[in-house]
């Protein structure tokens, strides 16, 4: 099994600063890459549900690859009782079920487009989502 590559630990210590008061969790993808969780991740309305868990994976490729899908709990509903809307889909995340947050970034500059803003643009979209 190859180990987390220095540039993916890099990218998983700059989602810990980034994300101080959650928990995050990592491990090796087996590729160089991690599977990451990001654990009581704040949210709220318009979600019923004051934290979530954030799961992805950050590929070997990284940073020329996209940090995507990202998931979250299964049970994740409005406050509202409305539909999730577009962006959101049951799916499976290493074994479990989950909704997975589809927010693909179509102009990729791994120069600076990294895991951590990643995650905090789609905890933007997903707290202002319609």
């Amino acid at each position: 099994m190859t180990a987390i590559t220095p540039v993916i630990e890099k990218a998983i210590a700059d989602i810990r600063s980034s994300f101080p008061e959650c928990q995050v969790d990592a491990e090796p993808d087996g590729s160089g890459g991690a599977h990451v969780m990001v654990r009581e991740m704040p949210l709220g309305l318009p979600y019923a549900q004051p934290t979530i868990w954030v799961g992805f994976q950050i590929t070997f490729q990284y940073p020329y690859a996209d940090v995507y899908p990202h998931f979250t709990c299964a049970d994740l509903k409005r406050a509202d009782g409305r539909a999730l809307g577009e962006g959101l889909a049951p799916a499976s995340h290493r074994g479990r079920p989950a909704m997975q947050i589809s927010r693909r970034s179509n102009k990729l500059n791994p120069a600076t487009d990294t895991a951590a803003l990643k995650l905090l643009k789609v905890m933007q979209w997903l707290r202002t989502h319609p």
